[in-house]
């Protein structure tokens, strides 16, 4: 039998190491395990830094700091499922870390991410990845990442996960995407409108939640509405809205609802179905403020079309609005303002809601502290007021105009705008432009006219437009000191701001004094230059510029070169010699302080007395703002202006003057050693008036006769006939340099010219015969030529019963003093010529 042997233990390799099983508290330990080559170990790892950074951001921050983020960006790409599911579960935890979010940008993880939401992968893994794309795809950057790479349709895909997490996460990500137009296309493209429906019936508020939103975002598209309307979406959506259940859920069922009711297709399916009254339901059932805001929302969606607008009046929507108006929630009658805004545009409906009594009650709320309310209820108003008598007297009946007043001072534009607009409407009626006026609008209108909004200005130069029609109405503009706001308005680069205040000043214009202020201001150069422009000009700047001419003749005069028959000079007006373009006319006061020069002189005319003017400036002070000093007279701007009357004129007293730009408020001895200038009296002339009168006017019946003996009259004042040879040896330039010399002054009374040529005779002419009575014309030609044209009668009438046809004839003053050339003939023209 053999000898037992012993068997000896087997030897380790000497190549193995002996497990080490290890506990570490710290977070650096275990990031560095991140890169172990073990799976068991980096599977530990990662569930770790998932229960660590749980926690809060204090400890992702921390990871952060210790580089946790890179190796987990790779972990998630793993070959091991579990590996593979805690480096998503940790990654997913701390991606909505601002920091973590800024690494995960940089190191492009996203494909990575997309590409483990497939079927077959871990539903571990769908909820945290998805996690991930929530917080990612806020980003513009990342949302286009998602995009390119295809990430929306296994997201669509996930809307149909057993898992609550998963969809809920999914449907984020998607409504954060399709806050793009690429995405709300690419949802539809990928029939994601299903899943997305299907998601309203879930059990869980929050994903309802997000499934509306995302169905409000994608459809605003047209293509989209299509689709909804052929997924029964519809149906789906009041079935959802009829449920009590999911009342704190109905805002954001009606916003979706919103974006159809402007469609006529979808409004009409939503009313087939029922939407519409169910609509009207929630605007008259008390549930939250908020859902009322969202339905009445809707119904102004729905009022933007005129065939929609029908359809709600025969649901009789407008009374149930007029409720809403007693609601005691600014948001709601806000959105119901709104609404009645929308609702007006339809004549139907202006007529019900003044028959229901909607008009005082918005009113009232003008008077609200809201001032969102305050602009929703002025655009009511102004709506309902739009070519509606009827609701504007309503407006009156309530005493709606003085808070319309009063918001024409609000700092919201909104406000102003539409508040201005609803005084427009209301201003046509003569009763009610009145009553506004006794509520200080000229004065509430000034700030309006400085605003820079652009609606604003329309809205409130139409306004001033309308309002300014009255006497009582300009007075208080000027007062008010609204015409310098105005007048800047000229300037404006938006084409219907510069044109209503080109029609606003043409209203204004109506009155010398306002005219004559509008002029110092600047308004006739500013007119003159839109005017010159092909693209500026327009009716209202043409209508503007020729009304204050014919409120300052001697502008006109040097502007045009021309004063027509109906063009009345009076005392004060003067020839300052033509202007050049953009040219500014200065006005006497200003002409006077020049010193003397060698240029042609100005020619003036005036018949009152210093006593007569003495008396005119006493009952001007009476009529003055005791703070107000005058410096210059009243003939100084005044530039003789055009007056209505025949015959002997006595002059015009404005009822106040402006004041020029360099009037300074004097103190009591300035105004006591400081005399104001005053026109000179022309002796000369007004005894040329009274003989003209007596001689003429009342000795003479015939108007030829009478024609010629005052060109007669005029050619012996200033120097007689000279004979066409003999022009140049009649020396008027000599002459009127020594009246210059003599006065001192480059301002002349007409009267004082005894050596005359053709442009001084013909003022003369002019002069004394808009002074006696007679009609005619004053034309400036060139190289100091001008000339007056009458019309006579003259032959047989072409018509029995009917008077001759007038002709129009030249008045010869100079060689054949009264001799009447006929118009356009070649003695005429050579009269005109040289």
């Amino acid at each position: 039998m053999g000898k037992k042997v012993k068997k000896e233990s087997e030897v380790p390799s000497k190549d193995a190491f002996d497990p080490l099983p290890i506990e570490s508290k710290k977070a650096a330990t275990v990031v560095l395990m991140l890169n172990s080559p073990e799976e068991e170990v980096l599977a530990k790892a990662c569930e770790a830094i998932y229960k660590y950074a749980e926690k809060g951001d204090e400890n992702r921050n921390c990871l952060v700091a210790l580089g946790a983020v890179k190796p987990l960006s790779h972990l998630i790409s793993h070959d091991d499922k579990l590996v593979r599911r805690n480096a998503f579960m940790a990654l997913g935890v701390m991606a909505a870390n601002g920091d973590v979010k800024n690494v995960l940008k940089k190191l492009d993880v996203i494909p990575s991410i997309i590409s483990k939401l497939s079927p077959e992968e871990d539903v571990i893994v769908h909820e945290f990845a998805t996690l991930c794309l929530v917080s990612l795809s806020v980003d513009f950057n990342c949302k286009v990442q998602v995009f390119d790479h295809e990430g929306l349709e296994p997201l669509i895909q996930l809307l149909s996960s057993p898992d609550p997490d998963v969809k809920k996460n999914s449907v984020e990500t998607i409504f954060n995407l399709v806050q793009d137009l690429p995405s709300r296309m690419a949802v539809r493209e990928l029939n994601g409108l299903r899943p997305l429906l299907d998601l309203l019936r879930s059990e869980f508020p929050v994903i309802q939640q997000l499934a509306l939103r995302t169905l409000e975002s994608i459809t605003t598209d047209s293509d989209t509405r299509v689709t909804f309307r052929e997924e029964q979406g519809f149906e789906r959506l009041l079935e959802f809205l009829n449920n009590k259940d999911f009342s704190d859920l109905h805002v954001e069922a009606l916003q979706v609802l919103a974006n159809f009711v402007e469609d006529c297709k979808s409004l009409q399916r939503i009313h087939e179905a029922g939407g519409l009254t169910r609509l009207v339901q929630f605007i008259l059932t008390p549930t939250l403020p908020e859902v009322q805001t969202n339905a009445v929302k809707a119904i102004s969606r729905v009022a933007q079309s005129s065939e929609n607008r029908k359809l709600l009046h025969e649901q009789n929507i407008e009374k149930a609005l007029v409720e809403l108006l007693a609601v005691e929630n600014d948001s709601v009658r806000t959105a119901t303002c709104l609404a009645v805004a929308a609702m007006s545009l339809n004549l139907a409906s202006k007529d019900t809601f003044r028959d229901l009594d909607g008009i005082p009650a918005m009113v009232q709320l003008l008077n609200s502290e809201s001032s969102a309310l305050k602009e929703a209820a002025a655009q009511a108003l102004s709506n309902l007021t739009h070519n509606n008598h009827p609701n504007a007297y309503a407006v009156y009946a309530a005493e709606g105009d003085e808070p319309l007043v009063q918001q024409l001072q609000d700092g919201c534009p909104g406000a102003v705008a539409h508040a201005a607009a609803a005084l427009t409407n209301m201003a046509d009626q003569e009763h009610l432009r009145c009553s506004i006026l006794s509520h200080g609008v000229m004065h509430a209108l000034v700030e309006p006219l400085q605003s820079t909004d652009k609606h604003t200005l329309v809205c409130a130069t139409q306004a001033l437009a309308v309002l300014a029609c009255d006497a009582e109405g300009r007075a208080d503009l000027r007062n008010a000191g609204g015409l310098a706001p105005l007048v800047n308005l000229l300037r404006s680069h938006h084409t219907v701001v510069r044109r209503n205040a080109c029609w606003a000043i043409s209203v204004c214009a109506n009155d010398e004094p306002t005219a004559v202020e509008m002029c110092r201001l600047g308004a006739l150069e500013l007119l003159q230059e839109i005017n010159s422009s092909v693209n500026r000009r327009n009716k209202f700047s043409e209508t503007a510029f020729q009304r204050l001419l014919d409120f300052n003749l001697s502008f006109k005069y040097s502007l045009t070169g021309r004063l027509s028959s109906i063009d009345i000079t009076t005392d004060g007006f003067y020839d300052s010699g033509p202007a050049r373009p953009g040219q500014k006319v200065l006005i006497l006061a200003d002409l006077a302080k020049q010193p003397v020069n060698q240029r042609r002189p100005v020619i003036c005319v005036n018949i009152k007395t210093p006593e007569t003017i003495s008396v005119d400036q006493s009952e001007e002070r009476q009529q003055d703002s005791p703070t107000e000093t005058r410096t210059a007279s009243v003939l100084s701007n005044k530039g003789g202006s055009r007056t209505p009357i025949k015959g002997k004129s006595k002059g015009r007293k404005e009822d106040e003057k402006p004041r020029d730009d360099d009037d300074i408020k004097l103190t009591p001895d300035a105004v006591a050693t400081e005399k104001p200038w005053v026109l000179l009296y022309d002796t000369a002339f007004h005894g040329l008036v009274n003989v003209a009168t007596t001689s003429i006017i009342h000795a003479m019946h015939d108007d030829r006769e009478q024609y010629i003996a005052l060109a007669r009259l005029v050619s012996e004042a200033m120097g007689g006939a000279v004979e066409k040879d003999k022009l140049h040896e009649f020396q008027w330039e000599l002459h009127v340099s020594e009246l210059k010399f003599e006065l001192q002054s480059n301002i002349i009374p007409v009267g004082r010219i005894q050596k005359g040529t053709y442009y001084h005779r013909a003022l003369l002419f002019k002069l004394l015969a808009d002074y006696i009575g007679l009609r005619c014309s004053l034309v400036r030609g060139e190289y100091n030529r001008a000339w007056n044209e009458v019309l006579l009668s003259s032959g047989t009438p072409s018509t029995p019963g009917c008077p001759p046809q007038p002709l129009a004839y030249l008045v010869d003053l100079m060689h054949q003093p009264g001799n009447l050339l006929r118009a356009n003939t070649p003695a005429a023209i050579h009269y005109q010529t040289i």
